[in-house]
């Protein structure tokens, strides 16, 4: 179930939001990325908020869109039990403007990285929360 976030002190001329939610301590492919765990876009710029238990699928109720590392939906924390403790990065960008990026119809990775290059020159802030999980 995806968690609660409350954000406040955004930028007046905030568009829209987005959402990354990667796991550092998970390198996938040649180490250059990591797992994404959530990344919502589009949020609409009057939000304070994600309410705990979005729905699976690409768009959300508000029409902001989805996906993560196991398709349209939040996926939770999966550090191994007997491992080392992982670190969960949630990153919240306020956007002067929507970032035109379908949910689906390419893998995951591809369309995070879609996302951010869409994003470039829209950041007008960010906020980030770290916590580890085992």
């Amino acid at each position: 179930m995806s968690p609660a976030l409350a954000w406040s002190g955004a930028p007046d001329s905030v568009v829209s939001y987005a959402l990354i939610v990667h796991d550092v301590s998970a390198p996938i492919g040649n180490g250059m990325d990591d797992l994404l765990h959530w990344m919502v876009w589009n949020i609409p710029g009057s939000a304070t908020g994600i309410a705990e238990g979005q729905p699976q699928g690409g768009s959300l109720p508000d029409g902001s869109r989805q996906i993560s590392a196991a398709g349209p939906n939040y996926r939770g924390p999966a550090a191994p039990a007997t491992g080392p403790a992982h670190l969960y990065v949630f990153e919240l960008y306020a956007l002067s403007a929507k970032v035109e990026v379908a949910a689906v119809g390419q893998a995951p990775l591809a369309t995070q990285s879609a996302v951010q290059a869409a994003m470039a020159g829209k950041i007008l802030g960010k906020g980030v929360l770290a916590g580890t999980f085992r």
